[in-house]
């Protein structure tokens, strides 16, 4: 289930940062994928608890049935929490809260206009798509697996171009000891950005360094 989750992170973060020329609707494919992405993710953290406790109904036992429940009969008579009640799901079984619990609430309304309405327009929905994977997803994955978001993108140039996306759109974002490594590789981190968010995202990058290098033993 994990797994299942990052790829969907995977291509959310394509779609969200970059454009095709081929498929007009990458922008709003990244909202879709990116609110399938945190269900399945925090879904796959509650599992960890026990699997059961994903399930909001769960099969009822027939007649005098003593067989253990089936897979099958679980997978067609469950139903599985919503993503409004996940966070709530989320710290009753783990006691984990969700960062950012407003722009969570704001993301699947966002989510579900798209999905069964139409999408707003006027919004740069890359950017609100980007904005809910590094300030909900990001630390999430990060506290709970020690994963970074930056590192899942299906860019097959690796981290760097994505990264310089990240930093052009000024979002803030946990940076990996990959991204770490490859940091000389990005063309001119700052241009064009605020002082503000430079200096947050400096001292970010040298707090991964640190990270890196007592982890090899160097300090």
């Amino acid at each position: 289930m994990r797994g299942l989750g990052l790829g969907a992170l995977s291509h959310a973060n394509w779609h969200a940062g970059f454009v095709s020329f081929e498929n007009p609707y990458w922008a709003q494919l990244s909202i879709l994928q990116a609110a399938h992405a945190a269900e399945i993710l925090i879904k796959a953290r509650i599992a960890e608890e026990h699997p059961l406790l994903i399930f909001r109904e769960l099969p009822k036992q027939q007649g005098s049935e003593i067989a253990s429940l089936s897979q099958s009969r679980l997978l067609s008579e469950g139903r599985t929490y919503d993503f409004s009640e996940l966070p709530d799901r989320l710290w009753a079984t783990t006691g984990l809260h969700l960062p950012n619990r407003s722009l969570y609430n704001s993301f699947g309304r966002l989510r579900n206009t798209i999905q069964h309405f139409t999408y707003p327009e006027g919004h740069d929905l890359s950017q609100r798509a980007l904005d809910f994977i590094f300030g909900v997803i990001d630390p999430f994955i990060n506290s709970c697996w020690g994963l970074y978001g930056v590192d899942f993108v299906e860019d097959y140039d690796g981290i760097v171009d994505f990264a310089a996306t990240l930093l052009r759109r000024q979002i803030h974002f946990l940076i990996s000891p990959d991204l770490t490594r490859d940091w000389s590789h990005i063309h001119d981190p700052w241009h064009g950005v605020e002082d503000s968010y430079r200096r947050e995202m400096e001292n970010r990058l040298i707090q991964s360094q640190r990270g890196a290098e007592e982890s090899s033993g160097s300090i």
